[in-house]
């Protein structure tokens, strides 16, 4: 552990590797947004007290290594970012 994140009497490394797909893998959520994507993921994890360490956009989903504090449900902070970009095509 490299980085060594901490609570108040924990050291912790919490990363997943997440893969989320649009509905009906929408081909062209990516075609207009691809550039823009990225740093709006970054932002929304960033809100949420998590970091983006990889990530890669597929044509028609992502893949993205997050790291999240134990305090955080992974379920609701991936909810979280993907909600807004898929509401928004």
């Amino acid at each position: 552990m490299d980085d060594d994140e901490s609570l108040n009497h924990t050291k912790w490394e919490c990363k997943y590797h997440v893969v989320f797909i649009p509905e009906c893998r929408r081909k062209k959520l990516y075609q207009q947004l691809r550039q823009d994507l990225g740093e709006v993921f970054r932002q929304l994890a960033q809100r949420k007290e998590c970091q983006i360490l990889a990530g890669h956009l597929v044509v028609d989903h992502v893949h993205m290594l997050i790291s999240i504090p134990p305090k955080h449900a992974v379920a609701q902070v991936i909810g979280y970012i993907n909600w807004l970009p898929t509401a928004a095509v």
